[in-house]
């Protein structure tokens, strides 16, 4: 048995697999011992896990589409480390302004905590600072909505200093419109001689103490904007150390727990954290693959996504999201064993949408065909023509699928040497934004450029007038680096 564990150990070593045992890893202590002979003397208790209801108000859409949200919301309670005890539905028309579900339902609701001793109830939306207070009013425990518990895993899963920046962003930005204080703990003034000691200038009712929090929170806020959007500039240099390589760029996105970090781990041996727990892994990860034909090119792992994500997040992981935005090629993976994964689709390509990847060219992967059930896929395939079906877990459809990227992916840049006429300046401009400009020089009858571009304005520039004697001539001496300062050249 030891020598199995050595070898899994080493196995799992050498493919950068045990981020997982890390995060579930228990330590020993040396020096601690015990001197009880009889194991019987120890008392064994076990972690005690929250004890929520979940409550959700079916206000549009079906009473499966309803279901399956409060399926999903137990398990996000579940990955958040909780027991759920009940799960609620109501019927209404809206969500009621002032208790969420309605006074007679959130009397119901308070004996149903009161009977399972639950300690939380989680609300299946995103509820006001008021539902929120006159709810735990009704129901005498932690009242918790979906946005919250989100925050919450991503706090619990960020593991990266960029991540957990992101995290703590969006949690100020849920907390503050919320603060609240209990009694009128935050109610209490600063100010006057006796409060301040400032003497002239300084008396009068001061500021409350939850003024005082929501001033130091958004301090903070604008101190973490700032290290994001620092991280931000780190990624546009590498983005464009990747273009000027003319190395394309493939995202993965989709829902969580669909298989994006088991794709990545299948397509280039990543050895990424693979869990089957909803947003396991939040850090991007970008790793080298190749085409069948073998042409480089970078794959990307974004966050997941989720139904009604909330906001804060978006905007707090849009500097992380935007590589979607900058891609060549968005691999939208979609849980094919899901119960429904249309909804899946419609979630991702909203949020893809917000964050401006909503034009980007996009390949459907229908992942975990193993376990998918055969009507429910082929209804899919029917609606998302030209969709991959894989299996990352047994590299079904793998082959099927690198063919398919390698045909999506655009064409290489091509290398350019022309005169543009200074009639057309506009090229030259476009060759500076959209490609690499290796050499530029004025000549008397035009601009000499060498430039990598794409190949639409590669096919634009070739159809300019051929270089003439003297251009031509000049352009040889250039690249041999006889000329320096060519002839009308601005000096």
């Amino acid at each position: 048995m030891t020598t199995a564990f050595s070898e899994w150990t080493e196995m799992s070593a050498a493919t950068g697999e045990l981020d997982l045992e890390d995060r579930h890893a228990l330590q020993r202590v040396a020096g601690l011992s015990t001197e009880l002979t009889d194991v019987t003397e120890v008392e064994y208790r076990t972690l005690r896990l929250e004890r929520v209801v979940l409550i959700g108000v079916w206000s549009d859409g079906t009473l499966t589409g309803a279901e399956n949200s409060l399926r999903e919301l137990s398990r996000l309670a579940e990955t958040a480390g909780s027991v759920v005890l009940d799960g609620l539905i109501q019927r209404r028309g809206r969500v009621d302004p002032a208790t969420y579900v309605g006074s007679g339902k959130a009397t119901e609701l308070a004996g149903i905590v009161a009977a399972t001793s639950a300690d939380t109830v989680i609300c299946d939306g995103e509820l006001s600072p008021s539902q929120l207070r006159r709810l735990e009013g009704v129901v005498k425990v932690k009242v918790i909505d979906r946005t919250a518990l989100i925050l919450d895993i991503f706090a619990q899963h960020a593991k990266s200093r960029e991540g957990k920046a992101q995290v703590e962003l969006a949690q100020l930005q849920y907390m503050l419109p919320r603060l609240r204080g209990w009694g009128e703990s935050l109610s209490r003034q600063a100010g006057g001689r006796v409060a301040g000691g400032g003497g002239i200038g300084t008396r009068g009712p001061g500021e409350t103490k939850i003024e005082t929090d929501r001033r130091r929170i958004r301090t903070r806020i604008s101190k973490l904007r700032g290290e994001i959007s620092g991280f931000k500039t780190g990624r546009e240099v590498q983005r464009g150390q990747r273009r000027r390589n003319a190395v394309p760029s493939v995202v993965i996105a989709g829902y969580t727990n669909a298989g994006k970090s088991s794709l990545l781990n299948a397509l280039t041996g990543a050895g990424v954290l693979v869990e089957d727990a909803l947003f396991a892994t939040l850090d991007p990860t970008v790793r080298r693959a190749e085409t069948p034909a073998g042409r480089p090119f970078t794959l990307t792992d974004t966050v997941g996504f989720v139904r009604h994500l909330p906001h804060q997040l978006v905007d707090a992981f849009r500097s992380t999201l935007e590589e979607a935005a900058e891609a060549d090629l968005v691999l939208h993976v979609v849980d094919g064993s899901d119960a429904d994964p249309q909804a899946q689709l419609a979630a991702v390509r909203g949020v893809l949408t917000e964050v401006g990847a909503g034009n980007v060219p996009e390949l459907v992967v229908i992942n975990k065909i193993d376990e998918a059930d055969p009507v429910t896929l082929k209804a899919l395939q029917l609606r998302e023509r030209g969709a991959v079906t894989v299996s990352a877990k047994t590299g079904e459809g793998l082959g099927e699928l690198r063919a398919a990227i390698e045909q999506a992916l655009p064409e290489r840049d091509r290398q350019v040497r022309v005169s543009v006429p200074y009639s057309r300046g506009d090229l030259v401009a476009r060759a500076h934004a959209a490609g690499e400009v290796t050499r530029l020089e004025h000549g008397p009858d035009g601009t000499l450029l060498e430039a990598r571009v794409p190949p639409e304005l590669a096919a634009e520039l070739e159809r300019l007038p051929a270089l003439g004697t003297a251009d031509s001539e000049l352009a040889e001496h250039l690249a041999e680096g006889l000329v320096s300062d060519p002839p009308g050249a601005i000096p």
